[in-house]
């Protein structure tokens, strides 16, 4: 039996007891990824990307954890919801303009303490002043670097659209900015290398691309840890009380965690390793988050139909972005149909041992949106369901 086959076995006896759909996490694989984040990031704190999770009792499980620390949130509503719930340390990593999230923060003294707000651009300060509604607690800011590859004089971009805050001068001016205004607190530098944490450099069956993206790759990392390096000595230089510069994020972690200047490393789809993590030649995770579909038809030899499945992942559209058919082995999509709204046939000689009702296991091809889709995740461990968890979707939870 292969090492595939054996989770199979393991992961359908600790649900016979439940009809599909159905989600779980080997809680076995989330924590020996856990361990191997921390390796790799050598002795820094890795704050956890909640986006990539969604589940708070999966984040307490990691935040338990030597090595983790924080939270790196994705809408300033979730990050009240984490702060009344209890979490003491949360970045929000995008900047917002829920208006009335910023009043909460501004009149609510424990999550002012907690959450910790992006900001590239003044106009951003003055929507969080407009938002205040008399509240006087000081909002604790965090300015973002971007850190995209710029080649031929700007006419060549590698890397994330985000941030306008480009050179050491610009970041500087935003912090002097935010010092000089009554009510903010500049706290932090945030900078997240997405064509290096998020690209994967070992393309199956695609040698030259994957050469062409380690060199890019290895470019970008020699030229944003100078960079960089330049950005937090300036800003520290307008702000000398920071408390943190983030950098990374899961298929990055020991490259970043190697500059100086970074105190902390980001990482979230780490934990579940979805299928866009599986090409990189700097680490390699154990599959921990799957879901899966019931077969409801078995049209002919060599196929069978399952329910629904159609869960794509955001991002430019492809079949990468497609869950991918996991367990029994040797499954693949009807190249005329793809993943289906209600029903998903499934081709391939291991569909001639299915049986109606048999379990079909998925993997996502990103991480926490896999829980956009369930209410909760069944915790395995072995060949069995130790516990069963809220989704931030079955705690009534909807941020994006």
């Amino acid at each position: 039996m292969t090492p595939r086959a054996g989770d199979r076995a393991r992961y359908d006896r600790a649900t016979a007891h439940l009809d599909a759909p159905v989600a779980i996490v080997d809680l076995e694989a989330f924590d020996a990824n856990a361990a191997d984040l921390v390796r790799r990031a050598g002795g820094k704190p890795i704050r956890v990307a909640s986006k990539s999770v969604r589940c708070r009792a999966l984040l307490e499980r990691a935040l338990a954890r030597e090595g983790f620390a924080g939270i790196m949130s994705f809408t300033l509503d979730e990050s009240l919801w984490l702060a009344r719930a209890g979490f003491e340390d949360v970045l929000l990593a995008y900047p917002s303009a829920d208006r009335a999230g910023f009043g909460e923060l501004a009149r609510d003294p424990k999550p002012a303490a907690a959450v910790t707000v992006m900001v590239d651009d003044v106009a951003q300060l003055d929507l969080i002043d407009a938002s205040r509604a008399g509240g006087t607690e000081e909002v604790r800011v965090c300015l973002e670097l971007d850190t995209a590859l710029s080649l031929l004089g700007g006419r060549i971009r590698i890397g994330a659209r985000r941030s306008p805050l480009r050179e050491p001068a610009e970041l500087a001016e935003l912090a002097r900015s935010v010092v000089r205004r009554p009510g903010f607190r500049l706290v932090g530098i945030m900078a997240y290398e997405g064509h290096v944490a998020g690209v994967g450099d070992a393309v199956a069956g695609r040698p030259l691309r994957s050469r062409a993206i380690r060199l890019m790759q290895s470019a970008a990392r020699r030229e944003l840890a100078e960079r960089r390096s330049a950005v937090v000595r300036a800003v520290r230089a307008v702000a000398p009380d920071l408390e943190f510069v983030n950098g990374g994020g899961t298929g990055s972690v020991q490259h970043t965690a190697a500059e100086e200047a970074v105190t902390e490393i980001a990482a979230g789809s780490g934990f579940f390793v979805p299928r866009l993590f599986d090409h990189y030649t700097s680490f390699s995770g154990r599959p921990a988050a799957l879901f899966a579909q019931p077969v409801v038809r078995r049209p002919g030899v060599g196929v069978v139909t399952v329910l629904g499945g159609g869960y794509p992942a955001s991002g430019v559209a492809g079949p990468d972005r497609l869950p991918v058919p996991y367990l029994p082995e040797g499954l693949r999509y009807d190249p005329q149909e793809g993943a289906g709204e209600v029903q998903t046939p499934l081709l391939g000689s291991p569909a001639d041992d299915l049986r109606i009702g048999d379990k079909v296991w998925f993997r996502h091809a990103k991480a926490g949106e896999l829980c956009e889709r369930f209410e909760s995740l069944h915790l395995v461990e072995g060949d069995r369901i130790t516990a069963t968890v809220p989704t931030y979707r079955g705690e009534g939870q909807t941020f994006l």
